[in-house]
């Protein structure tokens, strides 16, 4: 398994792009099973998550043509119905196929799904609202068999405003009979992003992005190109990481909208930030200071951010308070911190953290996506040398992570495995 190897103490400085987004890539991904034709899409981030999503559309019976700057989808002759265990077990984001497929063909057999271990995240919300679209739902051995003769629109109150199943429901409801009306919806932009995919082919989405989504039923959908959105994780994750080394950053192809919580936090911690229309610069004091965060549903504070923000608080002057209210185990990242000599305290979902003005370089192991991500950040500032193991998390959210920070001015490279 590949490791990274930092030599901190860099500052970064410098200009960098970033890629597109993760969490809408795999939706509009899905998505391409709907039409029954030719998807050309554009920005989608080669990572490990996306070729996934790849290998499971081409096991469909979906022709899957990559070329340097698009993904080209030919759903035309899907000939299977059931998404396979052993790529499901690999990422949750898998389970969004299940409303796609279900959509397209009114059956689809899954397992449950994978990913990160960062806590409970039940497909309960999934299931239920597929019950309510009129879809019988049979659970044998570990696999959930979906069936209907027909999709029937319904009204849809989430308990919970899971990003999963708002997509989940989008997805099944496109070829519906009648209207589909979701309330307490996601508001994620990812949502918005499919949203105006799936009208662009020519479905009828109205208010995407808002708590309340309607969904009115067409017949067919036609063939599209499609330009995904930035990956507003990643931008928050290179000025996090910018931002700990005492750095200046210009970064580009980014929507300073979407991560408003996260500039305004950076601002808080000292901060220099700019906004332009697809840009963001940042410049940051010598040392930051410290901030309470808590994380929240979209429009709040994003839990996605909430690993690498904490690690930046590490260093920072004073002493911060972190709450995690989305994913009870989100925290798992914090014990490999403290073996690089942060202090922080963990009460259930609170974590106070004390600032240290050094860190020290030593092995430590990725957990999960974000909290790779987080031992990244922590890296880049420690003294000596930090080496990362497990690295197959980062790599399935970060495309070329190791490269733009090189290109920003840190020592960072990949050791393969033995």
């Amino acid at each position: 398994m590949p490791s990274y190897i930092i030599e901190g103490g860099k500052r970064l400085e410098g200009e960098e792009y970033v890629s597109g987004s993760k969490n809408a890539s795999l939706p509009i991904l899905a998505s391409t099973i709907l039409n029954a034709g030719t998807t050309k899409l554009y920005n989608v981030p080669n990572i490990r998550d996306t070729k996934i999503t790849q290998e499971i559309l081409k096991f469909l019976g979906c022709k899957v043509k990559k070329t340097k700057d698009k993904i080209e989808i030919d759903s035309k002759n899907i000939i299977k119905k059931e998404i396979p265990e052993h790529l499901m077990h690999q990422m949750r984001s898998t389970v969004i196929l299940a409303g796609a497929i279900l959509g397209r063909f009114k059956e689809v057999t899954f397992s449950y799904p994978g990913g990160c271990d960062i806590g409970a995240r039940p497909i309960d919300l999934h299931l239920k609202s597929f019950e309510k679209l009129g879809i019988n739902i049979l659970e044998n051995a570990g696999f959930i068999i979906c069936k209907c003769d027909k999709i029937i629109g319904a009204n849809i109150d989430l308990d919970f405003p899971s990003v999963g199943a708002t997509e989940n429901i989008i997805l099944a409801s496109v070829y519906a009979e009648g209207v589909t009306n979701i309330t307490n919806a996601a508001m994620e932009p990812e949502i918005a992003d499919l949203a105006t995919c799936l009208n662009k082919m020519g479905a009828k989405i109205e208010g995407a992005g808002t708590s309340n989504i309607k969904i009115t039923g067409v017949k067919k959908l036609k063939d599209i190109s499609y330009n995904i959105m930035p990956d507003r994780i990643e931008a928050g994750s290179l000025l996090c990481m910018t931002a700990i080394t005492g750095g200046k950053i210009r970064l580009n192809n980014v929507i300073p909208d979407h991560i408003s919580p996260v500039l305004n936090k950076l601002e808080e911690c000292g901060c220099k930030i700019k906004k332009e229309k697809r840009t963001v610069l940042l410049e940051a004091p010598k040392r930051l200071k410290a901030v309470d965060i808590k994380t929240m549903p979209y429009p709040g504070f994003p839990t996605d951010m909430q690993s690498v923000f904490a690690s930046m608080l590490t260093v920072s002057r004073g002493t911060s308070i972190v709450v995690e209210n989305i994913f009870e185990n989100r925290y798992k990242y914090m014990s490999e911190l403290k073996k690089m000599g942060a202090k922080i305290t963990i009460e259930g979902k609170t974590a106070v953290i004390k600032g240290v003005r050094k860190l020290a370089g030593t092995k430590v192991m990725s957990t999960d996506l974000r909290g790779g991500a987080a031992l990244v950040t922590a890296g880049l500032v420690a003294k000596g040398k930090t080496e990362i193991t497990n690295i197959e998390y980062i790599l399935r959210g970060y495309e070329g992570l190791d490269k733009k920070l090189r290109n920003l001015g840190a020592n960072i490279k990949i050791k393969e495995g033995e």
